[in-house]
């Protein structure tokens, strides 16, 4: 039968100068599925998504690097990861 989904994503940055959790929700989408349908759902990645604040410089702050965005139902049901580098 009908029902929604909710497709969560995720950002990890395993190498970041201040501790960050594993994985930060950044955001999600609900989408209604007809039974055995599936459906293509975007995020956009900006950089206002892979910073933190650094009360040190007293300003966001992005990071250079290797990161991951995570694709999940849930966050203990990871369905994909994607790596990108910020330069």
């Amino acid at each position: 039968r009908d029902g929604l989904e909710t497709v969560h994503w995720f950002i990890n940055d395993p190498v970041s100068s201040i501790a960050r959790p594993v994985k930060e929700l950044k955001g999600f989408q609900k989408v209604k599925l007809a039974p055995g349908e599936t459906k293509e759902v975007t995020f956009t990645i900006d950089k206002e998504a892979l910073s933190f604040f650094d009360d040190t410089q007293h300003a966001w702050v992005a990071e250079p690097g290797k990161f991951e965005a995570v694709i999940a139902a849930s966050a203990a049901d990871v369905k994909g990861t994607v790596p990108f580098e910020l330069k």
